[in-house]
């Protein structure tokens, strides 16, 4: 938009040129023609002088916005660096603090690891000492009753037991050792004759999902036949073949023979496991544990679906030699069962770190109401605890129907018991199945006929109604 002033310049040169023209015209005796273009040039020259006067007033305008635009930015780049500088000497301190910080931290950790060392070293040490006084306790009272001279004097003394679930391990293996003391040696000899002459029975029991009862996983159980065909349980002969050096033998035969179970039953269902159990003595033992480890290493791909079981008793005093090969087996995929559970006292992260993904407690003790009282968890919140690390709870003993039910109730996703199967033998085409066992040492592989199958045709016991169980299917199914 064209300025004010500018108007009023234009107006006055176009007047001083006119009065130019009139003045020579009326003065100087110029025609009106002669005094229009003395008019014209002068009001060109006016017009000239007056742009020429503004260009040079707006340079020298620009030049000063330049010179202050120059300024401006000097005084930015000065400020802009003393921003960075202080940024770079607060992020100086930050990093300077954070190191000092991880330092602390790592200090603390490195404390911390050695205390929960010192503590479970001391823990491990309190175990070892009340077990010695247990045994202590024991071995001075058996003499003490030996010498009493009168039976009619034993009722007087003669207190309540501690029950065999809560009893301590040193002193139940005393008092299974005294009551077994008679027939010892002829146990002894009919163990050897039994694994000499190839007289190990696998029994199977199942142990399924619920509501739905489904066989997920099967238990090996173990049984010797003496020279008349009678059946010896383990909870007989594993006492036994431990004094006498055997039960290595014994464990490694069970281990072929279940690998050769998993085997054929894995051809029918890819999601079927079998449990295998392994004693205390082998997994202490350097040499029979190497034997073991030697085969479950070329049986590596059934790892997912051989599950190790060990007692309860065995993992709260595990030594050094047992915790290397947990953690060996552990490291070539191999999980692990905890059963003979008698107190529900656990830790699960500690076992999930070991490589426990199974607990097997008895229904009774997890239906038990004594136990919310004298144990740091309820029985009904140990399923959801567990599960957190890992670990599936499986529920073992079940033989009746409201056992069942109160279980669903505790969220228990895995039973086991009479209720569902007993133990049942194999076939006797795979009672044989071990005659090959130097054969197939390393694959487990079954030869030609003598592969084992997982049940008997005719079970020992009639199985469980089959109202109870529709029932009880039902309810788990809901309306609809």
């Amino acid at each position: 938009m064209i300025r004010i002033s500018t108007i009023f310049i234009a107006i006055c040169m176009v007047l001083v040129a006119a009065s130019l023209g009139l003045a020579l015209h009326a003065l100087a005796g110029f025609n009106g023609t002669e005094s229009a273009i003395v008019a014209l040039t002068a009001l060109t020259f006016l017009i000239l002088y007056n742009a020429v006067s503004m260009r040079l007033r707006d340079r020298s305008d620009v030049g000063g916005q330049i010179a202050d635009l120059s300024r401006g930015t000097a005084d930015l780049a000065r400020q802009v660096a003393e921003f960075g500088r202080r940024l770079a000497a607060v992020e100086g301190r930050v990093v300077s603090a954070n190191s000092a910080s991880s330092d602390r931290i790592q200090a603390v950790l490195g404390e911390i690891n050695e205390l929960g060392v010192l503590v479970k070293q001391l823990a491990v040490s309190v175990a070892s000492h009340e077990d010695l006084l247990a045994a202590g306790a024991a071995a001075a009272s058996a003499p003490a009753d030996r010498q009493e001279p009168e039976p009619q004097n034993e009722p007087a003394i003669a207190a309540p037991p501690m029950a065999p679930a809560v009893r301590p391990a040193p002193v139940a293996a005393a008092v299974a050792a005294d009551a077994a003391s008679r027939g010892q040696p002829h146990l002894l000899a009919a163990v050897k004759n039994a694994i000499e002459e190839n007289r190990l029975d696998i029994y199977l029991q199942p142990m399924v999902t619920l509501p739905q009862r489904k066989v997920r996983f099967y238990e090996a159980v173990t049984r010797l036949r003496d020279e008349k065909d009678q059946i010896i349980a383990a909870d007989d002969f594993i006492a036994t073949a431990e004094t006498g050096g055997l039960i290595g033998k014994i464990d490694h035969m069970v281990m072929l023979r279940c690998v050769q179970v998993l085997r054929r039953l894995m051809v029918r269902n890819k999601d079927v496991g079998v449990f295998c159990n392994v004693s205390a003595a082998t997994l202490g033992n350097p040499v029979n544990f190497a034997q073991c480890l030697d085969f479950l290493e070329a049986n590596r791909a059934l790892a997912p679906s051989f599950v190790l079981e060990f007692k309860q008793a065995m993992f709260r005093r595990l030594g050094p030699i047992e915790i290397e090969h947990l953690a060996a087996l552990s490291q070539r995929g191999y999980r692990f069962s905890i059963d003979h559970v008698t107190d529900l006292r656990v830790e699960p992260r500690e076992l999930a770190d070991r490589g426990v993904r199974f607990i097997k407690v008895p229904a009774a003790l997890l239906l038990d109401p004594k136990q919310s009282s004298s144990s740091d968890i309820h029985p009904s919140d140990l399923s959801d605890l567990l599960g957190r690390f890992g670990i599936d709870l499986i529920a073992e003993k079940i033989e009746g129907e409201r056992a069942v039910v109160d279980l669903l109730d505790y969220d228990v996703r895995f039973g086991q018991g009479f209720l569902f199967a007993p133990p049942r033998p194999l076939r006797p085409e795979g009672a044989s199945a071990t005659g090959g066992t130097t054969a197939n040492k390393e694959s487990g592989t079954p030869n030609g006929s003598s592969t084992p199958v997982p049940m008997a045709s005719q079970p020992l016991q009639p199985p469980a109604r089959a109202t109870g169980n529709a029932a009880l299917v039902r309810r788990a199914a809901g309306p609809g």
